[in-house]
């Protein structure tokens, strides 16, 4: 008899990736008493793990592909960025590089609320399309949120880490200053 739970889309470490995309999401989701400290706080906890656990997630290929949603809208986008914004201030824009777009030679001006803006909506996307009733939603998920962490959010996880160190344990301030000033 084959037991439904021995599928690899209910594997540990998917239901680990799944309560802890879960948590993040929530947060972003209660900002409204957080400072940039508070967030910064918070992030130097989560970021790792959500590195971590996305690196652990099984390569499952989805059956049914067409069974594959996105759930976040432009507009809770926009909304959490902006708010996000308002958090982090001067903070907010930071040099990182992108190696797949811009080869390792140049620094590259980007924003940390837009980064975390991303992340959110590929674990909102995550927790929402595996919360759906169907093997076939719950492959779609967990193929997604692996194929997201290795070109979309698991690179944006990884630059974000490195700014919020800085930013909350006093490092130097050039992190988010423009290199040539």
């Amino acid at each position: 008899m084959d037991n439904k739970f021995s599928h690899p889309v209910y594997h540990r470490n998917v239901v680990e990736m799944l309560a802890l995309a879960f948590e993040y999401c929530r947060f972003m989701e209660k900002l409204e008493s957080i400072d940039k400290e508070g967030l910064a706080s918070y992030l130097l906890k989560v970021l790792p793990l959500l590195y971590v656990k996305g690196e652990l997630l099984p390569e499952i290929e989805a059956e049914h592909p067409e069974a594959n949603e996105r759930f976040v809208i432009e507009e809770e986008w926009e909304g959490l960025f902006n708010y996000l914004r308002l958090i982090l201030d001067s903070d907010d824009i930071y040099y990182t590089f992108d190696p797949p777009a811009y080869g390792w030679g140049e620094s590259l001006r980007t924003s940390l609320a837009e980064h975390l803006a991303d992340i959110y909506q590929d674990m909102k996307d995550f927790v929402l399309l595996y919360q759906k009733n169907s093997l076939a939603a719950k492959e779609n998920a967990v193929a997604e949120c692996r194929r997201l962490f290795l070109e979309h959010w698991g690179p944006r996880v990884a630059s974000c880490l490195l700014a919020f160190h800085f930013m909350y344990h006093g490092g130097e301030k050039s992190y988010f200053t423009d290199p040539e000033q």
